[in-house]
């Protein structure tokens, strides 16, 4: 039997133990959502000077040198702006949806590898917790659609769903591919894959441009940006908030186009392995290299495309991706099991 001292003790040692695990876990978290939410904050300076330069103008160039204060200045602008709450809004899940599409957002950044062993939690199925958090992120634009109590921002809504859900299939089968090729579903196994033999971006090229396009679709960007579609919706689902809700969505979208960059990278690009090799840098420094060159070309596809129709877009995703992933997806696993390739 214990005395009532060695319980005591024993319960003070587990409880500064969890504690000091709390603490380490929070810390971590903080490491990570830091430094994302100023990426995503200079993402949006970058997408303005980028199509500036594009289109022979300016950009941001007033507060701070060569604008670099501007998007502080948007923060401000956004968190000192009024909170306005439809009337006939369901208050409780107007407020919700914003959190839950800036909260999704970020979770997936738990499993992607900066470098080796630079990651949060690397998780056997790091892949599958990544599809699933992006499937996900509809239920906050449904949410708000829906709790909005207009038609307007229902509409968006409903597209939104649909955009997603069509787009979603044809990233299924691209993982499945790489699933094939690697045998793990583990984000750091497929990197060090491709140290041993090839980029995926090589033998894989198509389903690279089918990745990068669906990435667009995913992330409701240009020239897929139907859920928004300023000059037909009015902005869409997200009509009828502003301040706060409306910077939440804003973020949300802008951290949903560095994960998918980020996950395009460890896919197909090598991750953090060197794009020169005789030039020594740190892996996370290769991989933001990337990371940003996937980023540019998400703004390059904003400037210089026009919005697909409605149609246009569903007939892409379901007539023409779906089956060419598939097709793929089975070619690629055909090959493997001919020639005793499979790892698993």
């Amino acid at each position: 039997m214990h005395s009532f001292n060695e319980l005591f003790l024993e319960f003070q040692d587990s409880f500064y133990y969890y504690l000091l695990q709390l603490l380490t876990t929070i810390v971590q978290w903080l490491l990570l959502i830091v430094p994302l939410l100023i990426a995503v904050a200079y993402l949006t300076l970058l997408e303005r000077k980028v199509m500036a330069a594009m289109q022979r103008r300016r950009g941001p160039n007033v507060i701070g040198v060569f604008g670099l204060l501007q998007p502080l200045a948007d923060g401000l602008k956004l968190l000192l702006k009024e909170t306005v709450i439809p009337s006939v809004a369901n208050k409780f899940i107007f407020l919700l949806a914003p959190m839950i599409t800036f909260f999704l957002s970020l979770v997936g950044w738990a499993v992607i590898p900066f470098d080796y062993g630079a990651v949060l939690a690397d998780i056997p199925l790091g892949i599958l917790f990544l599809f699933s958090t992006s499937s996900l992120g509809v239920y906050g634009i449904i949410i708000a659609g829906w709790s909005s109590n207009s038609k307007y921002a229902f509409l968006g809504a409903l597209r939104s769903a649909a955009q997603i859900i069509s787009y979603e299939v044809s990233l299924g089968f691209i993982y499945l591919t790489i699933l094939v090729a690697t045998g793990s579903m583990n984000l750091t196994e497929i990197v060090v894959a491709q140290e041993y033999g090839v980029w995926y971006i090589w033998p894989f090229y198509p389903l690279f441009i089918l990745f990068f396009i669906s990435a667009l679709a995913e992330t409701n960007r240009p020239p897929f940006d139907l859920p928004e579609a300023e000059a037909e919706l009015v902005a869409g689902y997200n009509v009828e908030y502003s301040g706060m809700g409306f910077a939440l969505f804003f973020l949300g979208e802008y951290a949903n186009i560095i994960l998918m960059s980020s996950l395009c990278v460890i896919l197909f690009l090598g991750g953090w392995l060197p794009i020169i090799s005789f030039i020594e840098l740190p892996g996370a420094v290769w991989f933001g290299i990337k990371l940003v060159g996937i980023a540019c070309a998400f703004i390059w596809a904003r400037a210089s495309l026009p919005r697909y129709r409605y149609d246009q877009l569903m007939r892409l995703g379901w007539k023409i991706f779906l089956p060419f992933s598939f097709g793929f997806f089975v070619f690629v696993a055909g090959i493997y099991w001919a020639f005793d390739w499979l790892m698993f």
